[in-house]
């Protein structure tokens, strides 16, 4: 006597596979949306950290922190903040740095989201 079993097929329906192919393609487009702006974050947290640990920023006028995040800004394409927006605290003979600013990014139509980004030199 024969007996086969039925089995029951396991697996991936085309419909399936079509949603999770939308779900993971609309993923990755909005994670690509945002390295730009978090990008910018780490230059300028990393130009506030090289101005703080200049041993000859320590002793400068804000006017000159300023005009050597210009420079440092210019050279590393920074173009979310300007000078005028750091804040610029010394204490104990330690400089700091700060700012404060938003990234909105749009995803499709009226739908966008919105950083808000607080880089310091410490």
């Amino acid at each position: 006597m024969n007996t086969v079993l039925q089995v029951r097929q396991q697996g991936l329906s085309f419909g399936g596979f079509i949603l999770g192919a939308f779900l993971l393609v609309f993923a990755s487009l909005t994670f690509f949306k945002f390295i730009p702006a978090y990008i910018q974050n780490a230059k300028i947290n990393s130009t506030f950290s090289t101005i703080a640990n200049d041993p000859e920023m320590q002793k400068a006028s804000p006017r000159e922190i300023r005009m050597s995040f210009e420079k440092r800004a210019s050279i590393d394409e920074i173009s979310v903040i300007t000078s005028n927006e750091i804040d610029i605290a010394s204490g104990d003979g330690v400089l700091e740095l700060s700012a404060s600013y938003t990234a909105t990014i749009p995803l499709f139509a009226n739908i966008s989201i919105l950083l808000e980004f607080n880089p310091s030199s410490n």
